[in-house]
């Protein structure tokens, strides 16, 4: 098989396009979540503690003397846990409806006829050897 011809295969592949679909919403997902942190929750919430230390950024909150920059890094974990949060509600609705699909009785399949001749022959055994 050629080579081009495997990559071709593993391209279209279901689960590559899935894959590729799921980045590209993730990308977008990554967008809303960084305006959510820092155009509304950062300015609501921490408004208050910026004004007290006298800064107007989130950004601007370092370690005085350094170039650590810890006001990112609490941005960056508010959207962190936003991103958690929105992930365990997704899944958890997805898991709702799987549960629900999983519900559905299930019926036994049947015997095959290598089970049936063997239950037979089981059967025939355990009366004969019951007369003796």
């Amino acid at each position: 098989m050629s080579f081009i011809k495997e990559f071709k295969e593993f391209a279209v592949k279901g689960n590559v396009l899935d894959l590729a679909v799921a980045v590209v919403i993730g990308a977008a997902f990554n967008r809303i979540i960084s305006s959510l942190v820092e155009d509304i929750i950062t300015p609501a919430i921490l408004t208050p503690a910026l004004k007290a230390a006298h800064l107007t950024n989130l950004a601007e909150l370092t370690i005085p003397g350094t170039a650590i920059k810890y006001g990112n890094f609490i941005s960056q974990v508010i959207s962190f846990f936003i991103v958690a949060l929105a992930l365990f509600v997704v899944i958890k609705g997805i898991n709702r409806f799987k549960k629900k699909e999983a519900v559905a009785p299930t019926v036994a399949p049947a015997p095959t006829k290598e089970e049936q001749l063997l239950t037979e022959i089981r059967d025939l055994l355990a009366a004969k050897n019951s007369r003796i």
